[in-house]
């Protein structure tokens, strides 16, 4: 079915004869591609193009609800949607095209004591992203919603600055103000395909009424929407999302509706919004329906889906209960159309691995109209500038795995992708849809064994190990979740005693050949150039001193280097070292999936490694950041000395088809000194005690490695690597901030992310990630504190407390880790 929809149309230049060359070619007419149109020029870039295959908007942009809030989950997140809603609130003055925003506020309503807590969480949040927030009383929502059912109503939170649009006009004027300032925009015209040559777009072929012809370009932008992963595989570019049907209704006029804020029931997954004396009421379903596993039509153009009550019907008789005015409504529209989601709910930018000059924007999870402005004015400055404005990693297209643009993965993980906005955020959640995919070659043994397996790029990873008889399933909460005593015990087997853990997922990438210490050197902080047998922990930097990687490198022969990083940055890994190879005579290759990882790690590892091996593990013969191929059991290894948990211990490296028999050796022997089995949880809060950095929570592309309390792992003294500029500056200048550690004096509250930093009484800044130290008693945090022009003593002696969910909490604050802050237990 077809809907005509009604918005300003754009004078577009199809009478023109398409160009035979341009600077950029944006593929796809949606809000997300003219907003990159409009940003690119706005940067001065000339002769940029926009295609569009059918018309503009007649994809996803014509039926969005149009839905505009501040509030997002990372500071960075929060300003690009902030800037989106200023820049639709300057275009009719700039274009004459009226985006229809409203600023009518929002109200968020939660049913559940869980929901009421995650709600003033994000009301303690605001303030220090500058969002405006307040806590409403019942008798006030229903003052402002005198609509509504509020009953069952736990808790409300009123964010007066969000707002509506019309998402049309909103893309038509960005259209309007891209050709203002020389964009050239076509209608009707497919792209069928990009060029490449030496791994870089060379230019795009078109298809326009039986004509074709070629635009040579150095970059293309993929907008194509829900397209996106089709068009993106006929280049080879994975763009892993997938269409979903997304439904919503729209009542006749209401006699005397006034305006009213945008409404949202997130228990429920319902939202409301008032438009022109009518409600629209929408969900974002958590069993959604995936669309198109067979691919999109070619002749989709504002095309309606069909209509499916009995699915949304659920909603709606939760809609009836919560505003029961609608009951008496009349129904002037069900509306069904599909929207595009990504495996992870963040959306795609950046430039895609494999090919330069491929770029991205699409997959916006229903937030593309509040996203897309800012999303369009951060590619625009990535593509003008060669690097990202700031840390974008959460939506940076490498973050992904090539395994994820997998059709059959992508049906299945969507559908529960949908309702993700909506759903309970709960620490440590996992996805439930789409699991199984890589497993480690120990997997059904842990399983055997009572492992609780999380899920990260497709792997399967133990996160804590139940015991017999309880329930080998989560149950969330934002307090003490169900693993809680689980995880403590782990820890305190690696404290006091052994513990074992598998993390076969690690990513791993050999970097080899006649050059290979010499580009190695140019891109790690800390010297590589090292024996044969050594482990340098170190960072990869951007020229601004920000940390694209934070890595092991194990010199394995004079022309042999092993890089270990974390499987969720193994592209993001690759994609660097790859984008920075030059002339040198390098190699570099994938190797994750050939090793398998065990540590071993406590006090007592080394007398567990003593029974199951020949080989010296002493200070002497094998000390810290060393490796030493093993005989471990009937096999062979490498056994890494190095210490992610802060006690004693080894990484032991396997070929996969050995990985079980060494677990079994190292099991059988390890009743005799205590082993545990561990999950990542314990490993986690471990870490959290040890002060260990976590990429990309407490460092990234933007957190400076000085600041981040990282500077014992730069070499100044070493020339020419890239970031020392920045290293050396910022040691001329001075820190702006600084990395620290937090500890609640009181052991009852936990910290997980994004708690509120209080310093002497005023907002300081966010803890960036969080755990329970089962050792020292307390929640532990990591998070930034401005320091500029400040001494240590200065820092430490202010008064601090950390606010959850409306709740202050008094902490203590440390530069150096509290726990064994000297390192002797791993050197032990």
């Amino acid at each position: 079915m077809i809907v005509a929809p009604e918005f300003c149309r754009v004078e577009v230049s199809e009478m023109k004869p398409l160009p035979s060359k341009a600077r950029a070619v944006i593929i796809g007419g949606g809000v997300s591609g003219c907003s990159v149109a409009y940003h690119l020029v706005k940067l001065g870039w000339t002769d940029v193009i926009l295609l569009e295959r059918k018309q503009l908007t007649c994809g996803t942009t014509w039926h969005a609800a149009g839905l505009l809030s501040e509030l997002r989950g990372s500071s960075d997140m929060t300003k690009l949607t902030k800037y989106s809603m200023q820049l639709y609130s300057s275009l009719e003055e700039e274009t004459g095209i009226a985006t229809g925003l409203r600023r009518v506020s929002s109200l968020s309503i939660a049913v559940t004591q869980e929901r009421k807590h995650e709600l003033y969480r994000q009301l303690s949040l605001a303030p220090a992203y500058g969002v405006e927030a307040r806590k409403i009383s019942v008798r006030e929502l229903e003052g402002m919603y005198p609509h509504i059912d509020v009953s069952d109503v736990t808790a409300a939170l009123h964010f007066p600055n969000d707002g509506q649009c019309d998402p049309g006009n909103v893309a038509m004027a960005l259209a309007k103000g891209a050709r203002q300032r020389g964009a050239a925009i076509f209608e009707g015209v497919k792209v069928a395909g990009v060029q490449a040559r030496n791994g870089r777009v060379s230019g795009v072929t078109w298809e326009k009424d039986g004509e074709r012809g070629v635009i040579e370009t150095d970059n293309v932008v993929n907008c194509a929407g829900m397209w996106a992963r089709e068009f993106g595989a006929r280049s080879d570019v994975a763009v892993p999302l997938h269409a979903c049907e997304h439904f919503y209704m729209i009542t006749e006029p209401i006699d005397g509706l006034n305006r009213l804020p945008v409404l949202r029931v997130l228990d429920e997954y319902t939202y409301y919004k008032e438009d022109a004396g009518k409600i629209l009421f929408g969900a974002v379903e958590p069993k959604a329906k995936p669309w198109g596993m067979n691919g999109i039509p070619e002749s989709f153009c504002f095309d309606q889906l069909s209509e499916d009550f009995a699915h949304f019907e659920p909603i709606v008789e939760k809609a009836l209960k919560r505003v029961p005015m609608l009951a008496t409504a009349g129904i002037r529209t069900f509306f069904n159309g599909p929207e595009s989601f990504t495996p992870d709910d963040q959306y795609h930018l950046g430039e895609a691995p494999g090919v330069r000059g491929y770029w991205v924007a699409c997959g916006y999870n229903s937030t593309g109209i509040a996203a897309s402005g800012g999303a369009g004015l951060a590619l625009a400055q990535w593509m003008n500038d060669d690097e990202p404005p700031f840390d974008l990693s959460g939506v940076d297209i490498r973050r992904m795995e090539s395994l994820q643009k997998n059709r059959l993965y992508l049906r299945e993980r969507v559908s529960e992708v949908v309702g993700l906005s909506f759903g309970d955020h709960f620490p440590a959640r996992q996805m439930t849809t789409a699991r199984g995919i890589r497993r480690s070659p120990i997997h059904e043994h842990l399983k055997a064994r009572g492992a609780v397996f999380g899920e990260m790029v497709g792997w399967e990873r133990a996160n804590w190990f139940a015991r017999k008889g309880q329930e080998r399933e989560y149950r969330y909460s934002w307090y003490r979740q169900n693993w809680f005593d689980n995880q403590r015990e782990e820890h305190l087997a690696i404290r006091e005693r052994v513990g074992i853990f598998d993390l076969t997922s690690f990513g791993k990438i050999r970097v080899e050949g006649r050059d290979a210490t010499t580009f190695l050197q140019r891109l790690c902080s800390n010297d590589v150039d090292v024996p044969v047998g050594r482990i340098v922990y170190t960072q990869m930097l951007n020229e601004r001193g920000g940390i694209e990687s934070d890595l092991t490198v194990s010199r394995l022969t004079e022309t042999a280097f092993l890089l270990v990083v974390s499987a969720l940055t193994l592209q993001t890994n690759l994609c660097w070292l790859r984008r920075h190879l030059g002339d040198e005579f390098v190699v570099i290759v994938d190797v994750s999936a050939s090793e398998s990882i065990l540590a071993v790690m406590g006090p007592k590892s080394r007398e567990l490694l003593g029974k199951v091996s020949p080989n010296d593990f002493s200070n002497e013969n094998n000390p810290y950041s060393t490796w030493q191929e093993i005989e471990i059991g009937m096999g062979l290894a490498r056994a890494h000395r190095v210490a992610s948990v802060g006690e004693l211990g080894w990484e032991i490296y396997i070929s996969t088809d050995q990985a079980a028999h060494v677990f079994e050796v190292i099991e059988a022997a390890g009743a005799d000194v205590g082993l545990k089995l561990c999950g990542l949880h314990a490993l986690g809060s471990c870490r959290m005690e040890k002060a260990c950095r976590h990429l990309p929570d407490d460092v990234g592309s933007g957190e400076h490695v000085l600041e981040a309390g990282l500077g014992f792992a730069v070499k100044t003294a070493k020339p020419g690597y890239i970031g020392r500029d920045a290293v050396l500056r910022k040691l001329e200048t001075g820190l702006d901030r600084r990395l620290v550690q937090f500890r609640l004096k009181d052991p009852a509250p936990l910290l997980h992310k994004n708690e509120v930093v209080f310093r002497d009484g005023r907002i300081a800044g966010t803890i960036t990630s969080g755990d329970y130290g089962h050792t020292l008693g307390g929640a532990i945090g990591l998070g930034y504190v401005p320091c500029k022009d400040e001494s240590e003593a200065a820092l430490l002696s202010s008064s601090y407390e950390i606010e959850i969910a409306g709740e202050c909490f008094a902490a203590e604050v440390s530069l150096k880790p509290m726990y064994d802050p000297k390192g002797e237990r791993m050197r032990a």
